[in-house]
């Protein structure tokens, strides 16, 4: 009996028009579909803060993601392909965080081959929001209803 071979990836990583490197469907993908886990080194949030930057001619640009307990996992350690997945306000995809403090990529809907791979990042900020700021999180996804910005939304009533 022949060895059984792992399917194919359903994702590739190539370059992006919206911001260097994304990760594009290479088949369809079907709704509610897993497509990959983010992976990378889990350290603790002031550790993590503590670190330099992914991109040293970019400050902003990082591979962080927060889990629930505060842990941060960092892709660019041991990271995978889910690191070079862009933000979008239109996503087709979302991440979420299981039970173990994992986290999965999912379709929010059918994605087509040749389709980038997007998901809300919802980022947060601490501090004063500076113009300098504002533009190191402008969102280019060229969605239709693009909020403008990686940043999450604030809530009404919140400062």
């Amino acid at each position: 009996m022949p060895p059984q071979q792992k399917p194919p990836r359903p994702y590739a990583v190539r370059p992006s028009r919206t911001h260097g490197r994304g990760v594009f469907a290479t088949r369809t993908i079907r709704k509610g579909e897993r497509i990959i886990e983010y992976r990378g080194a889990r350290l603790p949030r002031d550790v993590a803060d503590e670190r330099p930057s992914s991109d040293p001619a970019d400050s902003y640009h990082t591979m962080l993601f927060e889990l629930d307990d505060g842990t941060v996992i960092d892709a660019s350690l041991r990271g995978n392909a889910a690191r070079w997945i862009n933000h979008g306000c239109n996503p087709n995809c979302e991440a979420m965080e299981d039970e173990d403090g994992r986290v999965f990529i999912f379709a929010k809907r059918s994605i087509r081959a040749g389709e980038e791979l997007r998901y809300d990042y919802c980022l947060g900020y601490e501090g004063r929001l500076t113009r300098a700021a504002q533009r190191a999180f402008a969102c280019h996804c060229g969605a239709p209803r693009c909020r403008g910005t990686m940043l999450a939304r604030r809530r009404s009533g919140k400062r």
